[in-house]
């Protein structure tokens, strides 16, 4: 029943979007610039809690727009409603709704909904990963050099070393193509099936990698922080690679490495 009711919420949420892609909607603006919020994605989320707390009325929630709905379960559903706004308020099709569940800090399921494309991703621990209920696996590219890669950039850039443009920097100077599509949830996936063979990004929470994180996984597929360490939703590092190009991007994304042409 987990598994019917996470589809059921993510197609509620996704037909939210729908309904207001390319409409008149009210846009608000949280903390940073160009940190959005619009009236489309407060209705998202409530039609995804809607589905949740009719069928888990006593699960614990942490969504993006709402916070945390402290409860008695030991099963947790992480939601964000739209991933992807400040895409979804140009009218650009790449976003989509992303809703992990986590049993005991465990992610046990997720699901990620792209409903411009029609494309959804799934993930149960254990189980592999589909996308539209055919099985998906990472890419084979074996060189970081001949990669494909995808990362996205805070909206607040933090002033430390070894900062996101610097980064981005080590891999384009050497004519690695990095993309930059605005939904990290969507760039996990697209890791997972292979579109892309990394992907990398400094200040995530905990809603925009939990579903995206298990499906790379299960796809066969490395994450990992920074530093190599397991990764976990609660810290905003991530890199997600097909396993293969990882040791050598953590090298160059920590400084420890150039890449050769």
């Amino acid at each position: 029943m987990l598994r019917s009711t996470l589809q059921k919420a993510t197609q509620a949420g996704a037909h939210e979007i729908m309904r207001f892609f390319q409409q008149s909607f009210t846009v608000h603006n949280k903390e940073g610039v160009n940190n959005l919020v619009t009236e489309a994605d407060h209705a998202a989320e409530k039609a995804i809690l809607a589905v949740i707390e009719s069928d888990y009325p006593d699960h614990q929630i942490l969504a993006e727009e709402s916070g945390k709905h402290e409860r008695s379960s030991t099963y947790k559903w992480i939601i964000d409603p739209i991933d992807g706004t400040v895409n979804f308020a140009q009218g650009i099709p790449l976003n989509c709704v992303s809703i992990a569940i986590e049993h005991e800090g465990i992610i046990v399921m997720g699901a990620v909904f792209n409903p411009h494309l029609n494309e959804f991703f799934f993930a149960e621990k254990g189980q592999g990963a589909t996308l539209n209920d055919k099985p998906i696996r990472v890419s084979t590219k074996n060189e970081t050099i001949k990669s494909c890669l995808v990362t996205g950039f805070p909206y607040t850039y933090i002033n430390e070393p070894n900062g996101p443009l610097e980064v981005f920097e080590r891999f384009v100077r050497k004519g690695v193509p990095v993309r930059r599509l605005g939904s990290a949830a969507i760039d996990l996936c697209w890791v997972a099936c292979g579109r892309f063979d990394g992907f990398f990004e400094q200040k995530l929470e905990p809603w925009d990698s939990a579903a995206g994180y298990l499906i790379v996984e299960e796809a066969g597929g490395k994450v990992t922080d920074f530093s190599g360490n397991d990764f976990s939703i609660y810290q905003h590092k991530v890199l997600a690679t097909n396993g293969k190009i990882h040791a050598e991007m953590l090298q160059v994304i920590n400084g420890q490495k150039e890449l050769q042409l």
